[in-house]
């Protein structure tokens, strides 16, 4: 099945992409300029940009799957905010929009288009672990490390059973799904507190 995209969607998607790698680059690098801040806008871009990029992705598609409209729309204010959070704090703070869905679903289909993004999370944090077995040292490692703690914690934090977030939807639908995908988030936030946050940060 073909994923479609607007002009719109493609513009927000690379807006949201770029105002959350500069954002986490500057709380990286403690600064705005600099050789050391070019470089954690790279690293963000790829890991945090493409977590987030491909968890919105997970949501389109099995909701285009179902037939509905699915498009994700940059939330603007939020964005500023995350930018002007990591100056002026030094703290992450990231809800840069979400993907806008318009049909009739069940509350199967919604819990399953709900448990797509952090899904897409949960499989590329696994890859990033196993990469990161084989990779020691250098930027490359840099990005497996990052790549497998922000994946993590994306699924983890998208699966809280709360307000709007993804579990929330999951819990409704089915709390089984939502205890085993759940617990592999959480098995993942731990391994990444105890070996990988510690040599990051």
């Amino acid at each position: 099945m073909k994923i479609k995209f607007s002009k719109i969607e493609i513009r927000d998607l690379a807006k949201a992409w770029i105002a959350i790698s500069i954002a986490f680059a500057i709380v990286l690098s403690g600064e705005i300029l600099g050789v050391n801040f070019l470089v954690n806008i790279l690293v963000a871009a790829i890991t945090v940009g493409t977590g987030f990029l491909f968890h919105e992705l997970g949501h389109k598609f099995v909701a285009q799957k179902y037939g509905c409209y699915a498009e994700f729309r940059a939330d603007n204010y939020m964005l500023f905010l995350a930018i002007i959070l990591a100056v002026i704090l030094k703290v992450i703070f990231i809800a840069p929009g979400a993907v806008m869905i318009a049909g009739r679903v069940s509350k199967k289909r919604n819990g399953l288009i709900s448990l797509a993004g952090p899904a897409v999370n949960i499989v590329f944090a696994v890859l990033f672990l196993i990469a990161s077995f084989f990779v020691s040292g250098g930027f490359l490692s840099r990005i497996v490390d990052f790549g497998f703690v922000i994946n993590a914690l994306l699924a983890a934090f998208n699966l809280i059973p709360v307000w709007v977030l993804d579990g929330k939807k999951i819990w409704n639908w089915n709390r089984f799904v939502w205890f085993i995908s759940f617990s592999i988030s959480v098995i993942l936030m731990v391994i990444s507190y105890k070996y990988f946050i510690p040599t990051l940060f």
